[in-house]
């Protein structure tokens, strides 16, 4: 999708709305050769100063008007300065009214002291980028050495198993080298720890990850991911419930994917994105850049697009679905009763392929359907 240079101003907010806040911290002490997302290596003072940078932000969209129900701190690794990162949430629960916060990060920071800072910081999700229990497969994505052996996470996962009130673990299927012994091993020890979320990504190769993939874990290849996805999901069901297309929760109403969760986000941090009132921005990718417009107290958006009113729908279509259910009368409140006109190829297509059921009230996302919202 082609954004178009935004001048960087705040967009206005909905003063009736509160709104999720997205927080990126791209820094990482490894760089996974998977991992597309906007990432650099660690530098400890560029990290210090880029958090003073986001403490900025917090005060520029308070006197912005923006109201924030929940926080989302994503990455690269945010808990790369546990400290910092404490003091950016403690500021945000400051200023804002603010009910949930999820933080991403790596097995080796799962220790006391970190743990610590994070409860008293008001951390609610805890979400952990495993990847894989396989040693052997660690050790092809370079993981084994900066994040420990498979003992190693387990001993981590139960450290902090129990302190939030919903702990998440991320895993990736379809490596090349990965049999699906792996990764019916690696569910039997995760549900056997109790951990209160799993959520199962496949292999996403990019542009920027296809050489780096190619060179050290193999070439990625689709023949088996569908297969793969749908023994993992019937594995987990009925034990855990989907909560999205790709994780399962053993409660309900534990929060997934903040773009899924709510209608509206704003992000701060360099390569974060925003969707407000249907319009996409994007902050500045430049690490340098953004240090310098927040220190200006600038928002640091930098491109944006507004969506026409059937990409809005389609938009809606596949976050809402995405999370197993769409709302109808949600839809013709925002779009008026004619918004089925707007969606005529998704319905007619998804429910020929019987992805979808439909009541009165709403329209959800069958078992059977769930691996193409993956998709």
């Amino acid at each position: 999708m082609q954004l178009e240079s935004w001048p960087g101003g705040w967009p206005q907010p909905d003063p009736d709305k509160r709104y999720l806040l997205y927080i990126h911290v791209p820094f990482c002490e490894f760089l996974c050769p998977f991992c597309s997302f906007h990432r650099v290596r660690l530098n400890k003072e560029r990290a210090h100063q880029y958090f003073t940078a986001l403490n900025r932000q917090l005060h520029a969209c308070k006197s912005a008007g923006f109201s924030l129900s929940d926080v989302y701190v994503g990455g690269g690794t945010p808990t790369v300065l546990p400290e910092a990162l404490a003091g950016t949430l403690e500021l945000t629960r400051e200023l804002f009214d603010v009910s949930g916060i999820s933080v991403e990060t790596n097995p080796n920071h799962l220790q006391p002291r970190v743990l610590d800072l994070l409860q008293s910081a008001g951390v609610t999700r805890l979400s952990v980028g495993v990847q894989s229990l396989d040693d052997q497969l660690l050790q092809e994505m370079g993981r084994f050495e900066p994040y420990g052996s498979s003992a190693d996470i387990l001993k981590h996962l139960q450290l902090a198993q129990g302190r939030f009130a919903t702990l998440n673990v991320d895993l990736i299927f379809n490596f090349p080298h990965q049999p699906f012994s792996s990764i019916s091993r690696d569910l039997q020890l995760l549900t056997a720890l109790g951990v209160d979320q799993i959520s199962c990504y496949p292999l996403m190769p990019s542009d920027t990850t296809d050489h780096a993939m190619d060179r050290q874990i193999g070439h990625v290849g689709f023949a088996r991911e569908r297969e793969y996805y749908e023994r993992i999901r019937d594995i987990l069901m009925p034990d855990y419930q989907p909560g999205s297309a790709w994780c399962f929760s053993r409660k309900a109403g534990a929060i997934d994917e903040y773009i899924v969760d709510h209608d509206e986000y704003l992000g701060i941090g360099s390569g974060s994105f925003s969707y407000l009132d249907g319009t996409i921005y994007s902050s500045t990718f430049s690490i340098n850049h953004y240090l310098e417009l927040a220190g200006q107290g600038q928002s640091a958006l930098t491109a944006a697009r507004r969506l026409g009113r059937s990409e809005q729908a389609q938009y809606d279509f596949l976050m809402r679905l995405f999370g197993m259910r769409m709302d109808k009368t949600a839809m013709a409140v925002k779009y008026g009763p004619d918004w089925r006109r707007l969606l005529r190829r998704e319905l007619l297509l998804f429910r020929w392929l019987g992805a979808l059921d439909e009541s009165a009230t709403e329209i959800r996302l069958r078992r059977e359907g769930m691996y193409y919202w993956v998709l």
